[in-house]
């Protein structure tokens, strides 16, 4: 299942706020309709979302009409700007968009930039398939014969367009290996993508899942029945912080305070090493009717107050460990997410 592509000059991405009930892929045609997606959240998770902006960078770059290279040049940052402003908490989607505007400056003519550009958010997308591939491989040494796992949103191939995910490509890389191993899922208020999205990938992959609300997860934890979390992370600061799905920090501490592993699983697109800590990560307010209606339907009293950030912030104390592409990190967490980053990978 192909849950973006460069698709005949478009971007044809899977429509996620349409699952599980169906599978549905809209065609885009113009980078504000790739915008629009991004903003809807038809295509979420922070690496998929990083790869959906590159491409549509690439796609209005083939329709900018301009006489000279300085023009071309100044509508492309243009459109940059509308697309950098969709989702202000992942990184992946400004470090996406900055690999694409560096491709410019080595290309002499617009019809070589339109070309390059093309190519390069092809290859952000391979990048980022072949990074999932790895976290998996490295986090799967966490992972028990018997261990129950709680994992939270969605952080499988639906956030990643990978075959495996951050978060949940642990859990299958664990299962592939053979470990008798089970999850059990949050339902991800309020916009459901633990139950709507985690619980249907893994019930596709037949690996056993259990349900839960978000509520439940302290009861569960307290009984000794969850051996360790994994969630992934939309942007992770120098020191560790890691901002996720509104709900992960109450988990953190909930592990912490039943001596519960926690573990981030992102890909080195989502660390942001220009931060000092996570009281600098933008968190994104959403729109009340995600809280006040539940898939249409009206849950709250007309006029009621709302706040609806779509991300918290966990302090690297909570954080057991980080998994990447280039392998795990412990604490210091400072130290070792630099080593990462500055470590060139093989991006073929």
């Amino acid at each position: 299942m192909q849950v973006i592509e460069w698709f005949k000059g478009k971007v044809r991405i899977l429509d996620q706020t349409r699952l599980p009930q169906a599978e549905v892929y809209l065609e885009l045609s113009t980078y504000r309709e790739v915008a629009q997606a991004i903003k809807e959240m038809k295509v979420r998770g922070a690496p998929v979302v990083g790869i959906t902006a590159a491409y549509g960078m690439a796609l209005g770059a083939q329709t900018i009409k301009a006489s000279s290279k300085t023009d071309f040049l100044i509508e492309l940052r243009r459109i940059a700007e509308v697309l950098i402003s969709t989702r202000p908490t992942a990184v992946n989607l400004l470090q996406a968009i900055n690999r694409m505007q560096v491709v410019t400056e080595s290309q002499g003519t617009i019809s070589k930039i339109k070309a390059a550009l093309i190519e390069e958010a092809k290859a952000i997308h391979t990048h980022e398939e072949w990074a999932t591939s790895q976290i998996s491989r490295y986090g799967a040494e966490l992972i028990g014969d018997g261990f129950t796992i709680l994992t939270h949103c969605n952080a499988g191939f639906l956030a990643t367009s990978g075959n495996h995910g951050t978060a949940l490509g642990v859990i299958r890389a664990a299962r592939e290996q053979g470990k008798n191993i089970r999850v059990f899922v949050t339902e991800t208020r309020p916009l459901l993508q633990g139950a709507r999205l985690t619980a249907w990938e893994l019930l596709h992959d037949g690996i056993p899942v259990t349900l839960i609300t978000d509520s439940m997860a302290g009861h569960f934890m307290s009984k000794k029945e969850i051996h360790c979390v994994i969630v992934g992370a939309d942007r992770i600061a120098a020191n560790g912080d890691a901002a996720n799905k509104i709900g992960t920090y109450t988990l953190a501490v909930l592990a912490k305070e039943n001596g519960i592993p926690f573990y981030v699983a992102a890909p080195t697109t989502s660390i942001d090493l220009s931060l000092r800590s996570g009281d600098q990560i933008p968190i994104e307010f959403r729109n009340s009717e995600e809280i006040t209606r539940l898939q249409g339907v009206q849950i709250a009293p007309e006029g009621i107050e709302t706040r609806n950030p779509a991300f918290d912030v966990t302090p690297h104390r909570y954080v057991s460990a980080i998994i990447t592409e280039m392998g795990i990190v412990r604490k210091p967490y400072r130290a070792g997410l630099k080593q990462v980053c500055c470590v060139l990978p093989n991006r073929a």
